[in-house]
């Protein structure tokens, strides 16, 4: 009776946030290629606009690793209209905000804003667009900032570089081997002429799509962006990576030894792109296994076998072939090997006997839960339609998302397990933590002093 009248109420809590998401997306293409999509939203009297450059770590060489990143450092320090800093000063006195994220495919910039302040908005992101200033002072700055956030994210950060292990053992020949913050030695030698061919490519006006959402009208937006963003010049964009990672013929095992509090392991299976009919019964399964305290996972490695402190892992958004990762910290005294045997026996259990109709339902609720949830707002749907015209290839693909996690079935999700969870397919990463430090860590410590 119970669970009757729960799955009662979820479907008609479903029913109703469908009901309620407008989610009509008006698109228009400036003559210099930037593809702009807005959506009309007058339930609050703010915006938000979203551009996503496709320019990431994946778009990086040797020698250039990290520059995507610190891009999105130098975008706030100053153009030809906009000096150093005010950027944030300007938007901030008149009542927005704003914030940036890269990884390994995107560097995406974020404005919330009051309506009112549309025009200037589009002002100060054309100036950065078009007149951002590489000043060879402000270069070598940023630069120290960004090594030092290397050091703490990464160096002393032992998920971070356990994290930076596994793709970079994963990854033979595609890109998606870089670290997004970079390599150490990159940081530390990018030149000015690396600097400004990275930008002229990534941030070309055709390589980025803008999405505004909120209390605006197409036509305004579309005025503005003709006025401010249309002039601005494109160049060439960045190489098309043609690179296919080769198949993965055996297990990788690499181990790490620093100076820990407790050892640490990540594993790592290659799976398929975002845009991979796939990516559904993948998600499904990363909630089985992942999501609470009730997870398949959880409940074997933290409550039942008190293996490990935690566990998490998944996938992410990412335009090429990607990785299903898993995370643990391990408990004092246990050694890795107990905690891959008890992880590798959960897998195996979803390969043989497959997942109950229950647990398909429950990860359903929850995944239909996030997407609507995401919607919920102008900032979450700025976002969710600039991921799936990026990833999906389309945003159309938005509409047609919870009837695509609704159809995933059993079969699928035992399918995609047998395909993906093979031994010779992964890539085990071990922290071994150690009393002292190896001579190059001692140095990575003097330096930070």
């Amino acid at each position: 009776m119970k669970k009757t009248f729960l799955a009662l109420i979820l479907a008609l809590s479903f029913a109703t946030l469908a009901y309620g998401q407008n989610i009509d997306i008006k698109t228009y293409t400036l003559k210099n290629g930037m593809k702009i999509l807005v959506h009309e939203d007058n339930s609050i009297p703010n915006a938000a606009m979203y551009i996503f450059y496709r320019i990431g770590s994946r778009n990086e060489r040797p020698g250039t690793t990290g520059l995507s990143h610190f891009f999105e450092h130098m975008m706030f320090n100053g153009a030809k209209k906009y000096g150093p800093g005010d950027f944030d000063r300007v938007m901030e006195a008149n009542g927005g905000t704003n914030n940036a994220y890269t990884n390994r495919n995107l560097t995406v910039y974020q404005d919330w804003f009051p309506t009112s302040q549309l025009e200037l908005i589009f002002d100060l992101e054309s100036d950065r667009i078009e007149n951002l200033s590489i000043d060879p002072k402000i270069v070598e700055s940023e630069r120290g900032v960004v090594y030092s956030e290397r050091r703490n994210s990464v160096e002393s950060n032992n998920l971070g570089i356990l994290d930076e292990q596994l793709w970079a053992s994963s990854y033979v020949a595609h890109p998606y081997q870089w670290p997004v913050v970079g390599w150490p030695s990159d940081i530390e030698k990018w030149t000015l002429q690396d600097l400004r061919k990275h930008f002229e490519a990534g941030y070309s006006p055709s390589n980025a799509t803008m999405v505004v959402t909120g209390n605006i009208q197409f036509t305004e937006v579309i005025k503005l962006a003709e006025k401010y963003i249309e002039p601005i010049k494109s160049h060439e964009p960045p190489a098309i990576i043609t690179t296919v990672e080769p198949e993965q013929l055996g297990e990788r095992r690499v181990k790490v030894e620093k100076i820990a509090q407790v050892p640490a392991i990540a594993i790592g299976y290659h799976m398929s792109a975002t845009n991979n009919p796939e990516y559904y019964p993948i998600k499904v399964l990363e909630t089985i296994l992942f999501s609470g305290e009730s997870s398949r996972l959880y409940k074997r490695l933290v409550d039942q076998d008190q293996l490990v402190l935690s566990i998490g892992g998944g996938t992410d958004f990412d335009i090429d072939p990607t990785l299903f990762t898993f995370f643990a910290q391990i408990q004092p005294g246990t050694g890795s090997e107990v905690v891959e045997k008890a992880l590798y026996e959960e897998l195996e259990k979803v390969k043989t006997q497959g997942i109950t109709e229950e647990e398909l339902k429950k990860a359903k609720n929850i995944l239909l839960v996030g997407f609507y949830s995401q919607l919920r707002t102008i900032a979450g749907k700025a976002n969710t339609i600039g991921t799936y015209e990026v990833y999906f290839g389309d945003y159309k693909k938005l509409l047609s998302a919870p009837d695509d996690f609704a159809k995933v079935t059993l079969e699928d999700v035992r399918r995609i397990s047998q395909k993906y969870f093979i031994p010779r397919n992964r890539t085990v990463v071990t922290l071994v933590p150690t009393q002292e430090q190896t001579p190059e860590q001692a140095q990575s410590s003097e330096n930070k002093q």
